[in-house]
């Protein structure tokens, strides 16, 4: 699948066209529905209230690291230092990652997807998989094993959640440990201090759940692994709009047409998926409408 088959060189410069002010209102966007849930747990803390917000969150966590990815890939903004400096500090330490880390290793699935040598394969290649052996990893994700695993990894110098990639040198776990002080000292200011254990509950259980099934989303159980051509190794969703929300925020549902051309930010993602479409590249690509039908088929019956 070649870019020039499909994209003349107006459709290239259409299509990876990069904008600040997208790039802001992603970010500000994430940021005022975070503070609006965490008000809301604050205001109303009863059970029901506090699962429905970490459900809500867990989605704002999964959109903070699909911006930091942006920035990785020099797509979130036009301006290229604050793809480096919004994306470490806003998008990156939030969630416990260090974007740089994050970059090195994320660059290296991209160039070597479609081959035995992609670092990410121990995240999907086993794919599918019983129903009982899913049912154990949503335990676990769930009672936050996953997560506390995750954490004790990154304190020993993991780049962080989607990235086997190792830190280089202390600066940026303190850089993580510092983001997330401020974080919690901001609530405790507000008076709502203990909300920042949502905040880490959300992360270490409801995010590890939605981290994973986007990994399998994405690459699992796909016409062939070990074929280059993403039509083959790569998968799109087509999720109604409420799915989205939780499971793929800013169009990172749209993970073949990213593989298919990596510098288009992902909020042209959807616009090139429909060109490909009209250009009937995509005319033999599986469709999946939703996660759920997605899950029957990499989890089946």
């Amino acid at each position: 699948m070649r870019i020039a088959d499909y994209l003349d060189r107006d459709d290239i410069a259409r299509f990876t066209a990069k904008s600040d002010l997208h790039g802001w209102r992603l970010v500000l966007g994430n940021w005022l529905a975070i503070a609006a849930l965490l008000a809301l747990v604050a205001a109303y803390p009863n059970p029901l209230v506090i699962v429905i917000a970490m459900i809500l969150l867990g989605g704002r966590q999964l959109g903070l690291s699909v911006l930091m990815h942006e920035a990785g890939h020099r797509t979130l903004f036009a301006t290229p230092w604050l793809n480096d400096v919004v994306g470490q500090w806003l998008c990156a330490a939030p969630v416990f990652n260090d974007m740089p880390s994050y970059a090195r290793g994320h660059l290296e699935h991209h160039r070597k997807a479609g081959t035995r040598e992609d670092p990410d394969l121990p995240n999907y290649a086993a794919y599918p998989i019983s129903r009982q052996s899913f049912r154990r990893k949503v335990v676990r994700d769930l009672s936050g094993q996953t997560g506390l695993k995750l954490l004790a990894a990154i304190t020993r110098g993991a780049s962080g959640v989607i990235s086997r990639e190792q830190r280089r040198g202390a600066l940026p776990a303190l850089r993580l440990l510092l983001v997330q002080c401020v974080l919690a000292a901001v609530l405790l200011l507000a008076g709502i201090g203990w909300v920042y254990l949502v905040w880490l509950g959300t992360f270490l259980t409801v995010f590890m759940l939605i981290i994973r099934v986007r990994q399998v989303a994405e690459h699992a159980a796909v016409p062939d692994l070990y074929d280059p051509d993403p039509r083959l190794n790569t998968r799109t969703v087509e999720a109604p709009w409420w799915q989205r929300m939780v499971m793929a925020p800013h169009g990172v549902n749209y993970h073949l047409e990213h593989h298919f051309m990596a510098s288009v930010p992902c909020y042209r993602l959807a616009a090139l998926r429909a060109h490909l479409q009209q250009r009937s590249a995509l005319a033999e690509v599986p469709v999946f409408r939703g996660y759920g039908q997605l899950l029957r088929h990499v989890v089946p019956a």
